[in-house]
């Protein structure tokens, strides 16, 4: 699995702003190929925005589309490109809720 993390500064309320449009962005970012997961934060000065991909060309992919949709449908947000960070998924867990043992 491959990860890339979108930070968005300089623009409060931006997470409120992609809220709003909430269906659009989840029906592009699966979009990417190999989607695994998607989580965005609310930040006190923008947004953080997490895509997990099968390999680092999904994770690649899933920047251009974001990049192309913040153009096309919040070319105010698009002032400052946000910091980008990626890399390989080394660990990853998650809460299991069967097969727990009491």
């Amino acid at each position: 699995m491959y990860a890339t993390v979108r930070r968005y500064t300089a623009n409060p309320g931006l997470a409120d702003k992609f809220a709003a449009h909430r269906r659009d962005i989840e029906n592009v970012i699966r979009s990417a190929p190999g989607f695994i997961s998607y989580y965005m934060l609310k930040t006190q000065d923008g947004a953080i925005t997490v895509t997990v991909c099968e390999d680092k060309g999904g994770a690649e992919k899933s920047n251009q589309l974001a990049a192309d949709w913040i153009k096309q449908n919040m070319a105010d947000v698009g002032k400052k490109p946000p910091e980008i960070y990626a890399g390989d998924v080394v660990i990853t867990t998650s809460a299991q809720t069967s097969g727990l043992r009491t």
